[in-house]
């Protein structure tokens, strides 16, 4: 039997692929162009505050939006996700949710509130709804910043070495040391959390892979921001991109408000 290359190839990739997720989580929503918004509301994640957003936030307000960026309690998952609908309930109109690292996963739940017109994932966690996302993280390979979390109790943060080396990679020194020194704790019982509704299905939907990083497993990014069907952007960048390439970043964030049409 005479056997298509192209074609059996084909069908190998879908296979390897439908083995990590079942067939409904592979369905991408259909996207629709964004409503023009004036709110922006960032979350953060992991190993940060809130201030970690302040570069894209200088890009972002002389074109007069209205920002909030969240401080995250880092807790658990439903704390987490109440600190940023809270916020999200004062919002006056349309509102883009911006959620960097594991605050991808607070977006993806609290992005279901109705004053969100667009979620944007910078580097981030994307879990569909009841999805295990660490089941899925070890299909991929391990990054290197997992090995630099310490844990005092049940308290955990990133070593030094790690974080300079593997969080902030291409983040100028003075301001790592900066960002490290102000590192907020996440309490463990925060990583078992699981959303039961995923905002990417319903909403436009945006995606910053970084092609250079260190702490969640680049292919990890472009499996989510495909199977999301976001409209992605790669940049060659540390996992802080909001931080080394804050322009790029604003930019996409702009386009998900439909301020750049």
């Amino acid at each position: 039997m005479n056997i298509n290359r192209r074609t059996f190839s084909a069908t190998v990739l879908a296979g390897a692929a439908a083995s990590l997720v079942s067939k409904p989580s592979m369905a991408a929503p259909a996207v629709a162009r964004p409503i023009k918004a004036r709110n922006i509301v960032f979350v953060h994640g992991l190993f940060a505050d809130g201030s970690c957003w302040s570069e894209v936030i200088a890009q972002l307000q002389p074109k007069g939006l209205n920002i909030t960026s969240v401080q995250n309690p880092l807790t658990i998952l439903p704390e987490s996700v109440a600190a940023a609908e809270r916020v999200l309930a004062r919002q006056d109109g349309p509102t883009v949710l911006v959620g960097h690292s594991f605050g991808g996963m607070i977006v993806t739940q609290a992005g279901m509130h109705p004053n969100v017109s667009a979620v944007v994932y910078i580097a981030a966690r994307a879990p569909d709804a009841n999805e295990d996302f660490g089941a899925l993280a070890k299909t991929f390979a391990t990054p290197p910043a997992s090995a630099g979390i310490v844990f005092d109790g049940d308290e955990g943060r990133l070593t030094k070495e790690a974080f300079l080396r593997d969080f902030a990679g291409d983040v100028p020194q003075d301001r790592a040391e900066v960002l490290y020194a102000t590192q907020y704790p996440f309490q463990k019982a925060l990583l078992s959390g699981k959303v039961t509704e995923a905002a990417w299905r319903h909403k436009p939907s945006f995606y910053a892979v970084s092609s250079e990083d260190r702490t969640i497993n680049p292919d990890l990014e472009r499996f989510l921001a495909k199977r999301m069907g976001a409209k992605t952007i790669e940049l060659k960048a540390s996992h802080l991109s909001l931080i080394s390439h804050p322009r790029e970043v604003s930019e996409l964030i702009l386009e998900a408000a439909g301020q750049n049409t």
